[in-house]
C-alpha cells in the first residue's frame, strides 16, 4: 500500500485542513466495485471519499476569514480557472476542473490542501459527521432546482440508497402533495416511509408506475432517479405526468443503456441528468443547522478509517441494513 507524502505548505488562497470524517458515496462505490465510474478508471493507488470534513491546520496568505481549529465542510469540486460557465453560476461545469477521488486524492486521508472558496465554516456545535453531509445534499439540493419543484406537486423517487432517500426527506420538506418511492431493497423502502413517502413500491413485486397513477391519475410532476438504471429510468419515465420533469442523478455502469425515447415523447418530458452540485452547500449547511433535515435518518453506520474495507463491502453487498456508511478519523 502506497502513503502519500507530507502536504505542503499551503499557498495563497490555499487552506491547510486535517480531514477527520467521510461519507461513502455511490460513485465511490463504482470505483470499488467496477474500478471505473462515468468513464473514468481509477488509478492505483487510489484515494477515494468526497464528502469530507474537517479542521483548519493552517491557511495561505490572503485568507483572513479562517483560523486553524475552525471546522469546515468541504466542496470537492475544485475550479483551477475561470471560464464562460463559472462566470455565469454554473461552476459545475467549469472546463478546468478537478474532483477528490478522481483527478486528486480523495478524502480517506489525513491532510489535503484546498482552496478557501472550496471550504465551508460551520458552527463549533456541529459534529464533523454533520458537516459531511453538506455535500450529498447539496447534490439534492440542485436536483430539485433542476426539476422546479413547486410546493403541492406529486414526486416519485425511483432508487432509494442515500440520494434517493435524502431526495424523499427534500420533497417532504419542499411540500409535495404525495410522494411514491420504489427500490427493491425492503430496509431502504422502510426508511422512505419514515421520511415521508407515502406508498413505498418493492418493484420486484409491484409496479410503481401503478401506484403513481393509482395516487395522482395522471402522473408526477417531478420524478428523481436515484438508480442509473435501464430499468429505474423508464420506469421514471412512464411515472411523469405529461409535461413531467426527469432528474436522473445515479450514474450508470454503461455509457449506453436502452431508454424508451418514445414514452418521453409521448409526455413531452423534460429530462435533466445531472453534475454533482452548483453551490448549494451553504443552503445544505442552514437546514441541517435548522434541523429540517438530519443526518442521522441517511447515515446508518459509523467505521474508523482502518475499518474503513469493512465499510465499503457492507455497502456493496447491502448487509446488516445499510444505508449509508460514514468513516470517522
Amino acid at each position: 500500500m502506497g502513503v502519500l507524502p507530507d502536504p505542503p505548505d499551503p499557498g495563497p488562497g490555499e487552506v491547510l485542513v486535517r480531514l477527520r470524517a467521510s461519507g461513502v458515496c455511490g460513485s465511490d462505490m463504482h470505483t470499488f466495485s467496477e474500478g471505473a465510474v462515468a468513464g473514468t478508471e481509477a488509478d492505483y493507488p487510489c484515494v477515494l471519499g468526497h464528502e469530507p470534513s474537517g479542521e483548519v491546520v493552517a491557511v495561505g496568505r490572503d485568507v483572513a476569514d479562517l483560523a486553524p481549529g475552525a471546522k469546515v465542510a468541504v466542496e470537492p469540486f475544485i475550479v483551477r480557472a475561470e471560464c464562460e460557465f463559472t462566470r455565469t453560476g454554473r461552476q459545475n461545469l467549469a472546463l478546468a476542473n478537478e474532483f477528490m477521488g478522481r483527478e486528486i486524492p480523495g478524502a480517506l486521508r489525513e491532510y489535503a490542501v484546498l482552496p478557501r472558496r472550496n471550504l465551508i465554516q460551520i458552527p463549533d456545535g456541529m459534529s464533523f459527521g454533520d458537516a459531511a453531509f453538506v455535500e450529498p445534499l447539496a447534490v439534492l439540493l440542485h436536483s430539485y432546482e433542476l426539476a422546479d419543484l413547486r410546493m403541492g406537486e406529486a414526486v416519485a423517487v425511483v432508487g432509494t440508497g442515500p440520494i434517493g432517500l435524502i431526495a424523499v426527506a427534500l420533497a417532504k420538506l419542499a411540500g409535495a402533495s404525495v410522494i411514491v418511492a420504489a427500490d427493491r431493497i425492503e430496509h431502504r423502502l422502510d426508511r422512505a416511509r419514515k421520511l415521508g413517502a407515502d406508498v413505498a413500491v418493492n418493484v420486484d413485486k409491484d409496479s410503481p408506475v401503478d401506484a403513481v397513477m393509482d395516487l395522482t391519475g395522471c402522473g408526477a410532476h417531478v420524478v428523481i432517479d436515484g438508480a442509473g438504471k435501464s430499468e429505474s429510468i423508464n420506469n421514471s419515465l412512464a411515472c411523469l405526468r405529461p409535461g413531467g420533469r426527469l432528474v436522473i442523478v445515479g450514474i450508470p455502469s454503461e455509457s449506453a443503456i436502452p431508454i424508451n425515447l418514445w414514452t418521453a415523447l409521448d409526455r413531452e418530458a423534460r429530462i435533466h441528468v445531472q453534475k454533482r452540485s452548483n453551490g448549494n452547500d451553504h443552503e445544505a449547511l442552514e437546514l441541517l443547522k435548522r434541523g429540517q433535515i438530519r443526518s442521522q435518518d441517511i447515515i446508518s453506520h459509523r467505521f474508523a478509517i482502518d475499518q474503513g474495507q469493512e465499510a465499503f463491502e457492507m455497502m456493496a453487498a447491502y448487509r446488516e441494513g445499510v444505508i449509508k456508511p460514514l468513516i470517522e478519523w
